[in-house]
């Protein structure tokens, strides 16, 4: 029989988003790492993304490959292109995306009867994905993609619903048997924690398949969040494992380069500039794959960057419909006055990369998770711009707990295109990030948390032992179900 009949196999369903793609294909590869041999499911649209991003692992033995499924978003109303959450403009199509995924069910338990993996690890939006392991006699782990503190926030938010007791959406409410007092309004809430929709209807059935699974793949690591880690796995009774940063399987500078899509921007020229620049003098501006900022917006923003004096990387959706340079936010003259001073990136831009430079001294950010983790993991400070999703909780443990960024003012959930933000708060933030003895401090306090989560990933560490632990976990789960067949 030798080594292949003891090798645990694992599939890896990610939803298909970048924020939700990157660290499940980081998370492939570490198991991979660890001796498991690892099988992501992509679509044709994702699958060149996947492919490139384990190239190097497969090239130095490690058993990592892709297979694909097909999306029917014709069977639901939608065009072949749209083939990711980015493309999604409405509730409405956004409703019909996640039915052509649901209608992928049949694909993945003809894959899982085929290939026999002995463990499937999916995302939490994918809930129906608990039935079929069920079915099929293997495990369902969660992958939830965000912070201890996050999800135990909206468990508690659901448990208690403190929201429901307040008078009006801006009146503040502490979050029940919570650590740390932390304060919420109704107006930072999801959308569907205030009035019931299609979505709430969703978000319950995603409760309902956790209470059925394994348990919880969590991309954090337990120095970062303890009370939270404690909280969720003690207190809410989650059955958690703590493997993160995952984007520190990434070691080498192509290995973060080809995180995610094709960069925008060639990686030698972005780096180049950030070379010619001094240490922590430049602020990098990114909202992430899906947040759509409005073109006032942006015009805000670009007027607030140029007022604080101070250098930048900005990266902004690119509009092919518009000549580069010509989009209707971008002040007369402005890319020419900030040549020497700020580079704009239309697209994709090589985030880990960036970040990891010595000349990056803040971050502005819409709060998603993957990207607190990469700031944290550089020792890089935080300007907090939430939008959407679970980012307002995200700014409450940047801000509040860990104390190493700064708020840029935003009060209110708005789905895709965020709350607005005049230009002199953005003025102020990039410049008390970057400058002065609050800046320091907060420096002080990411590159703590950066040798932490090091430490963490180290043999020994915290996640390398969570991660020891769950495959061993796994293994004689396959053992008592090969015994049992």
């Amino acid at each position: 029989m030798g080594r292949e009949s003891h090798q645990l196999h694992i599939f890896f369903f990610p939803f298909m988003a970048p924020g939700h793609t990157i660290p499940m294909i980081d998370m492939a590869k570490l198991f991979a790492m660890r001796g498991c041999k690892s099988t992501l499911l992509a679509t044709p649209h994702d699958e060149p993304t996947f492919l490139k991003s384990i190239a190097k692992p497969q090239d130095s033995g490690f058993d990592i490959d892709v297979i694909t499924v097909t999306l029917p978003l014709k069977d639901v109303g939608l065009p072949e292109d749209c083939d990711n959450p980015s493309k999604i403009t409405t509730e409405e199509m956004f409703k019909q995306f996640l039915r052509a995924v649901m209608m992928l069910d049949g694909q993945l338990k003809l894959l899982i009867e085929k290939l026999a993996p002995d463990c499937l690890i999916s995302d939490a939006f994918l809930p129906w994905t608990t039935e079929i392991a069920v079915k099929c006699g293997i495990p369902r782990l969660i992958f939830h993609g965000t912070s201890a503190f996050s999800s135990a926030c909206t468990e508690c938010l659901t448990l208690y619903e403190p929201h429901k007791k307040v008078l009006c959406d801006s009146e503040p409410f502490v979050i029940p048997n919570f650590p740390g007092e932390i304060t919420l309004s109704r107006m930072q809430l999801p959308d569907f924690f205030r009035e019931e929709t299609e979505i709430t209807k969703f978000y319950n059935e995603v409760r309902e398949s956790e209470k059925r699974s394994f348990g919880v793949i969590v991309n954090s690591f337990y120095k970062l969040e303890p009370a939270y880690a404690e909280h969720y796995s003690t207190f809410l009774g989650k059955r958690s494992w703590f493997i993160g940063p995952l984007s520190l399987c990434n070691k080498e500078v192509e290995d973060k380069a080809h995180r995610g899509n094709q960069p925008s921007i060639d990686q030698h020229d972005c780096l180049k500039w950030l070379d010619s620049k001094q240490p922590n003098s430049v602020i990098y501006i990114c909202f992430g794959s899906i947040a759509n900022l409005n073109a006032a917006q942006l015009h805000e923003i670009a007027v607030g960057l140029e007022s604080s004096g101070q250098q930048f990387i900005w990266v902004v959706k690119k509009d092919p419909s518009v000549e580069e340079g010509k989009e209707e936010w971008l002040p007369d003259g402005y890319e020419s006055r900030m040549r020497n001073k700020g580079l704009i990136i239309r697209g994709w831009a090589p985030q880990a990369l960036i970040l990891d430079h010595e000349a990056i001294g803040g971050f502005v950010t819409h709060c998603g998770w993957n990207s607190i983790l990469e700031a944290v993991t550089v020792g890089v400070p935080l300007v907090t711009w939430p939008v959407a999703a679970e980012q307002f909780y995200n700014e409450k443990l940047v801000n509040q707990v860990l104390k190493i960024g700064i708020n840029i003012g935003v009060k209110r959930w708005v789905n895709l295109f965020g709350d607005s933000v005049k230009r002199e708060r953005v003025e102020e933030a990039v410049k008390r990030v970057l400058v002065g003895e609050e800046a320091e401090e907060m420096r002080r306090r990411t590159k703590a948390l950066a040798e932490m989560a090091r430490g963490a990933v180290e043999e020994g560490g915290s996640s390398w032992s969570d991660l020891g632990a769950l495959i061993q976990e796994l293994k004689s789960h396959k053992l008592a179900r090969t015994k049992r067949i």
